[in-house]
């Protein structure tokens, strides 16, 4: 079986629907870090299944965001935070969580976030453009009823295979 690294992979876009790709896994590594991917978009090495991009751990997209206390973006990468304070989207006096082990601490002051100013990432001629943080609350809203959305439609998946095995079960039943 091919690892994630010698396969080719593709990058769904949750905005717009766009697709990158094919790409080596790497290159995906260096988007996430450089916030060109969004907590929402999608990969897929085939094109036919699809999962949302935090769910591959080799991304690293462990962070979320307080952005206030009530709205929080991610999860994400350090590096993507990293971008988010060059812009000034965030600042130092926010909060990070580690979606890992739950620990929250001040960007203030943090190592890992050190870098010299106006650093740019490196990112390929054809990277998507960089995600911005989703505080807006139509944008988050927007982003529940998707999640919320995809849940139902697995559900309804689940119950019909579900419906499904117990009708063969009975019908096995009846057989025996």
């Amino acid at each position: 079986m091919e690892t994630a690294g010698q396969q080719n992979w593709f990058l769904r876009k949750h905005v717009d629907g766009s697709v990158f790709g094919p790409l080596p896994f790497e290159q995906m590594r260096r988007w996430a870090d450089g916030a060109q991917i969004a907590p929402h978009d999608q990969i897929s090495h085939d094109q036919e299944t699809w999962l949302k991009a935090p769910m591959f751990p080799e991304l690293e997209m462990d962070w979320l965001v307080e952005v206030t206390r009530e709205h929080y973006y991610g999860p994400t990468t350090l590096g993507a935070i990293q971008e988010f304070l060059r812009l000034g989207e965030i600042g130092e006096a926010n909060f990070i969580i580690n979606s890992c082990n739950g620990s929250r601490r001040q960007i203030k002051g943090l190592p890992e976030l050190a870098r010299e100013p106006n650093e740019p990432f490196d990112v390929s001629d054809h990277a998507p453009p960089p995600s911005p943080m989703a505080i807006n609350l139509r944008d988050r809203i927007d982003d529940l009823e998707q999640s919320l959305f995809e849940e139902r439609r697995a559900l309804e998946e689940c119950e019909a295979r579900y419906r499904d095995l117990e009708a063969q079960y009975l019908e096995l039943q009846k057989q025996s």
